[in-house]
């Protein structure tokens, strides 16, 4: 049974006359009547009381153009929805993210993702950049966002954001007096960092920095968690160098000076190169991603 067999009969059960019904559905009369014909046929039965004057149903007819709206209405919606998942519109979404994003760039993504698309489920995976590569590499994330650079020859980028290292010093801090800093003011100061193994790029990028100045951080205290560091940055143990928008993280007895020269550390989203665009739900979360980044590509 053909859809547009049923939209002809709904058309002439609604016209009650063929010529009406044909002009509706941009068919001429005789293909009209032949298609009320084979529906009427595959049926088994008269739909159809055909007058001089006007058209008449059935009581089969009747009863039969209830179901023929229904499975009109319903053909129409299951392509509305194919169209929308094709549109990124519908479906689930699994996100990967490197803890510091949580603090910047992450709640703003994914506040305008769920106002945009409200009938996509996001879920949220903290990992770190190696961990999140072997979760794409494995299926169990649709895109990642973390630092460059990426390894993976499996795996493709977009740029997001970019984002220059600030200098985190205790609040009674001597350097807190000043309004901007050079990396070789902190050459004498303890540090407090990652362990390398947790986040090798960042950890390295500090490093060449420094070295650039002449000097090696003393790193006097290491911890995993960027709360953690910038606790400890309060305490008075060591100052630290995070991404910007750590800043946003205000943690009483730590202040934020900008340094001159700062590397920019450069925010990817990240998704598996077999998939062109990473799909319609990723291609649409990258859309927003840039848009509240304001990096619209």
């Amino acid at each position: 049974m053909e859809l547009r067999h049923l939209r002809h009969f709904v058309a002439l059960a609604e016209e009650q006359h063929f010529g009406r019904a044909a002009e509706r559905v941009f068919v001429v009369q005789q293909a009209l009547s032949n298609s009320i014909k084979n529906l009427e046929d595959e049926v088994g039965v008269p739909l159809v009381l055909r007058t001089t004057r006007r058209v008449q149903l059935t009581p089969a007819g009747r009863e039969f153009l209830g179901g023929a709206r229904e499975t009109l209405a319903q053909a129409a919606q299951t392509v509305e929805r194919a169209r929308r998942a094709a549109r990124g519109e519908v479906g689930r979404l699994t996100v990967g993210f490197v803890s510091g994003l949580a603090f910047g760039g992450l709640p703003e993504i994914v506040r305008s993702f769920r106002e945009q698309f409200p009938n996509v489920s996001v879920d949220l995976r903290e990992l770190t950049a190696q961990e999140q590569e072997a979760a794409l590499r494995g299926g169990m994330i649709d895109v990642g966002l973390m630092l460059l650079p990426v390894r993976d020859p499996a795996l493709d980028s977009r740029p997001l954001w970019r984002q220059p290292l600030v200098a985190a010093l205790p609040a009674g801090h001597r350097l807190a007096r000043r309004r901007r800093l050079r990396i070789g003011d902190l050459a004498h100061e303890p540090f407090v960092f990652f362990p390398r193994h947790l986040r090798a790029t960042y950890f390295d990028q500090v490093m060449r920095w420094c070295s650039g100045a002449g000097f090696t951080p003393n790193v006097v205290q290491e911890a995993i968690e960027i709360p953690t560091l910038l606790s400890l940055v309060a305490a008075g143990v060591g100052v630290f160098l995070p991404i910007e928008f750590f800043g946003r993280l205000s943690l009483p007895g730590v202040v934020y000076r900008p340094v001159e020269d700062a590397p920019v550390v450069e925010i990817v989203a990240v998704w598996r190169r077999e998939e062109p665009g990473g799909g319609p739900i990723v291609r649409a979360f990258l859309a927003v991603a840039g848009e509240a980044l304001g990096t619209q590509q």
